[in-house]
């Protein structure tokens, strides 16, 4: 394991993460559907993208200039699958860029039918007082801020069946301090989860979160934890180690398929066994 510089590349990981590639096998039940994954080009995202796709649906993914190799590796698994992809290339930071992709994919697609917004940053903060605004301010602008440009964008054009999933954490109910400013950021989508859940549902449109507990994403290098924290990554939970990114797929796959027809406003732990 080693430390990497942000942001995390999957291309630099050892070990490499589990994305599904050898492993998920679908069967269909996305078929006819069009997604937008926001961080799709590694870990979480990947792994969705592999899913979503083998699962017949289109799949659209975002991700920074920086992680143009990843995006690249997640286009062509997406197009192993036989559906169609596209890929987009920027911050959502940037309120142009966030909202565009939404358009994008529909302009692509012909509709879209799922918003997966999972893209996130973070660090490991030795204390609040070295806490740089400008930090602060990037954490805030990625987590909620790109969110919500991309959620807004996305509500003429979903539909009664379409689904948003939002990858929350297990910070958003056990925040470590060091992680404090991405903690607030995931109780905060927790909160707009359960809030558009009201607002959307007489639409007839889902909205749910993922809240994961030690992942072994690109996140996790590029964090600035200690080789310490890196090494044990995981240990503290019940099953004693951290989960791979294919690990999470099945859930956002059911969260996004018809069989959660009469789910909304939930968050879903996938934490090695750790209580939320």
């Amino acid at each position: 394991m080693q430390q990497q510089a942000q942001p995390g590349l999957e291309t630099e990981m050892g070990p490499r993460p589990d994305h599904g590639e050898e492993t998920y096998v679908g069967h269909g039940r996305l078929a006819g559907r069009r997604a937008l994954i926001t961080g799709g080009e590694s870990g979480i995202g990947r792994a969705v993208a592999i899913a979503f796709a083998r699962e017949r649906a289109d799949v659209a993914i975002a991700s920074l200039p920086e992680e143009h190799e990843d995006a690249e590796k997640t286009v062509s698994l997406i197009r192993d699958a036989g559906v169609r992809s596209a890929s987009f290339s920027g911050d959502v930071r940037d309120e142009a860029f966030a909202e565009r992709i939404v358009a994008d994919t529909v302009a692509e697609f012909g509709g879209i039918d799922i918003l997966v917004l999972n893209a996130a940053y973070q660090r490991n903060r030795n204390s609040l007082a070295d806490l740089e605004t400008a930090e602060f301010d990037r954490v805030f602008r990625t987590n909620l801020y790109g969110m919500l440009f991309s959620a807004r964008a996305a509500m003429p054009h979903l539909g009664a069946g379409s689904a948003i999933i939002v990858t929350a954490s297990i910070q958003a109910f056990d925040p470590s301090p060091g992680l404090v400013d991405y903690a607030m950021t995931k109780a905060a989508q927790v909160a707009f989860v359960r809030a558009m859940a009201q607002d959307l549902g007489p639409r007839g449109i889902r909205i749910n979160a993922v809240a994961p507990g030690p992942i072994w994403t690109p996140l996790i290098p590029a964090t600035d934890f200690d080789e310490e924290k890196l090494t044990t990554f995981g240990s503290d939970t019940p099953l004693g180690r951290a989960g791979q990114p294919a690990e999470l797929a099945g859930m956002y796959v059911y969260l996004a398929s018809d069989e959660a027809s009469y789910v909304s406003g939930g968050v879903f732990p996938v934490t090695g066994g750790r209580a939320l």
